[in-house]
C-alpha cells in the first residue's frame, strides 16, 4: 500500500466469501488502496451489534479480485465488529472511507437497524469515517447466497460514484451515512434519485408452522407492502414503484 492515495475499507454483512462485497472492493482499484475487513461467516441481520461473545478472531484470507490477488481479512464477529478490528488491529492508516456491500437484497425503512450492512456503515460513521452502505434488490431466495448469478456490474457502478464523491469531499448536508439501493434491472444509465428513510416496513415477520413452541425453528419474513402506503418521496416508495422484482 501507498500513503499517495486513500485508503478504503470494505466490509459486508454476508461474509468475506459474497461477490457482491469483491463487486464493491474492484471497483476501487484503480483509485485507491483496498482494504477487506469482512465477517467470516454470514451476519445477515445483525444490526449493528457488538456481541461479547464474539471470538474476534482475525484470519488472513487471499482473494482474486479484479484481477489483482488481494491480502483480505475475516473476523470472527459481527459486521460492526470487522469495521472495529479493520480500523483498530489491521489498517496501516486511518481510513478515507468505509464502504459496506454490496449487500444481496434491499435494505429500506424501518428495517435499516436490522441490517448488519448498514450497521457497520453507522459504525464506521460514529468513528468520524465517511461511510456508504449499498444494497442490490434481489429475489428473497438470494438474500443468504453467494449467487454468481446476480449481476453486481451496476450497483459496483453506484458504489463507485458515490465513494469517489466521498472521498472528493462531497457530502450531503447532515447526512453521516449515505444509503444506496439499486433495483435489480438498474443499469449504469439509470438515473439516481435522492429519497428519505421510509417510516414503513417492507418485510413483515411470518410464522412458522411447529405443533409445540418448543421445537426450534425462527420466524420467516416476508415483503408485504402496499407501495401506494409508503411515503411518496421515500426508499420504499421509489424502489417498489420501479416493480423491479
Amino acid at each position: 500500500m501507498t500513503s499517495q492515495r486513500p485508503l478504503v475499507l470494505f466490509t459486508n454483512d454476508d461474509g468475506i466469501d459474497s461477490p457482491g462485497l469483491w463487486a464493491s472492493a474492484a471497483a476501487f482499484l484503480d483509485l485507491a488502496d483496498v482494504l477487506i475487513t469482512a465477517p467470516i461467516e454470514q451476519q445477515s441481520g445483525m444490526g449493528r451489534s457488538l456481541p461479547m461473545y464474539s471470538r474476534g478472531n482475525v484470519v488472513e484470507r487471499e482473494l482474486e479480485i479484479g484481477g489483482r490477488k488481494l491480502l483480505a481479512y475475516g473476523v470472527g464477529g459481527t459486521p460492526a465488529q470487522s469495521v472495529q478490528h479493520g480500523v483498530y488491529e489491521i489498517a496501516p492508516r486511518w481510513p478515507s472511507l468505509v464502504v459496506s456491500g454490496i449487500n444481496y437484497g434491499e435494505n429500506v425503512g424501518n428495517g435499516v437497524t436490522i441490517s448488519g450492512t448498514v450497521g457497520a456503515a453507522i459504525e464506521a460513521a460514529a468513528l468520524g469515517i465517511p461511510a456508504l452502505a449499498v444494497s442490490l434488490q434481489v429475489p428473497k431466495d438470494l438474500h443468504t447466497s453467494y449467487s454468481r448469478e446476480v449481476d453486481f456490474g451496476a450497483a459496483a457502478h453506484f458504489t463507485r460514484l458515490f465513494g469517489e464523491a466521498l472521498l472528493k469531499g462531497v457530502h450531503f448536508r447532515d447526512v453521516d451515512v449515505l444509503k444506496i439501493e439499486v433495483p435489480t434491472r438498474a443499469t449504469t444509465e439509470t438515473a439516481w434519485k435522492l429519497t428519505r428513510l421510509s417510516r414503513k416496513r417492507l418485510f413483515w415477520p411470518t410464522r412458522t408452522h411447529k405443533k409445540h413452541l418448543s421445537e426450534d425453528g425462527g420466524l420467516g419474513y416476508a415483503k408485504a407492502l402496499d407501495p401506494e402506503s409508503a411515503e411518496p418521496d421515500s426508499d420504499i416508495y421509489v424502489m417498489l414503484q420501479l416493480r423491479a422484482v
